[in-house]
């Protein structure tokens, strides 16, 4: 190309690092849900409630700062079934997640959850446009799900502090995988037509009625659901404006420019910056065979990217 670069081209790569950006952030989480669980005991649906609420707070804060509080009523009412569909997705992929990490631990959860979100999203793609993957998309996809097998026959051998049911953690983040996949697509054709911050207000406060009534019932049942002291409310804190207001934010503006395909395959910074915190920090560690799943899993959602991929219009 000769000359200034494509203006296209420019906006879709400042998609992309705004997408990378929310995957980093997001990759913190699993850490954060851990630490929360051993020292307070906080079960991992009353942090996502917390989660999400405060999130719900900083971005309704964020809108009234801004004047944006007009858009976000405009947005809801003109897409008010998508809007509510891609907030409760968004709080049922993180509670399975977060169950999962406690379950399984965090490198297994995160690299099998968002492993296979990419894989499940180029699958909706081929079948809505009705074509058979060609022989090289096959052997992406089987390169993808023998790195899940190689995962699930190895994730016993998981850290002794890991749970004591990684079968069902294996199940909720393959759960958690397809709901991050379905929410992700549906929340990139709402992406070209809402502001990224009123979008994610509405997301999140959609979210945050449907996660609620998860902090009643761990009061109920006598389970912690305060902070005990200003680390935990510190940690809640960043969960709720870190890892969801400001990294929705980056994913849902991201999403104006870079297409969904992408921005799956972006968002795989998370488990890469997850495994490596939860290896330094936690003291967690995965077989050499649950090295190479991962590997493969990895390795096939990269090269499921379109090499001739044109950015979405902004």
């Amino acid at each position: 190309m000769t000359g200034g670069r494509d203006p296209a081209r420019q906006r879709a790569s400042l998609g992309l690092a705004m997408v990378v950006a929310a995957g980093v952030l997001w990759g913190t989480g699993g850490l954060v849900v851990t630490v929360l669980h051993e020292r307070d005991a906080l079960g991992a649906m009353t942090v996502s409630a917390w989660r999400m609420a405060l999130a719900a707070v900083a971005l309704v804060g964020f809108s009234a700062a801004t004047s944006r509080l007009a858009t976000v009523t405009t947005a809801f009412r003109r897409h008010p079934w998508t809007a509510a569909l891609v907030g409760v997705g968004t709080a049922t992929y993180q509670g399975l997640y977060f169950v999962s990490v406690l379950l399984v631990g965090v490198s297994v959860s995160t690299v099998v959850a968002l492993g296979l979100a990419p894989v499940l999203a180029t699958v909706w793609e081929k079948a809505v446009a009705r074509r058979w993957p060609s022989a090289r998309e096959i052997a992406v996809l089987a390169a993808a799900l023998a790195g899940l097998v190689l995962i699930s026959t190895t994730a016993a051998a998981e850290d002794a502090k890991v749970g004591d049911r990684p079968a069902l953690g294996l199940v909720l983040a393959v759960a958690a995988g397809a709901t991050y996949a379905a929410t992700t697509v549906l929340g990139h054709r709402l992406a070209q037509e809402v502001d990224p911050v009123a979008l994610t207000t509405c997301a999140t406060l959609a979210g945050t009625v449907a996660l609620l009534p998860f902090l009643l019932v761990a009061a109920v049942h006598g389970q912690p659901v305060l902070p005990s002291g200003p680390a935990t409310a510190a940690l809640l804190l960043y969960l709720g404006v870190g890892t969801m207001a400001l990294s929705y934010g980056l994913l849902y503006a991201g999403l104006r420019t870079t297409s969904g395909a992408a921005a799956t395959v972006a968002t795989l910074v998370e488990p890469l910056s997850a495994a490596l915190l939860a290896a330094v920090l936690l003291g967690e560690r995965l077989t050499p065979l649950a090295l190479v799943g991962g590997a493969l899993i990895l390795a096939a959602v990269l090269a499921l990217r379109p090499s001739d991929e044109r950015p979405a219009p902004a």
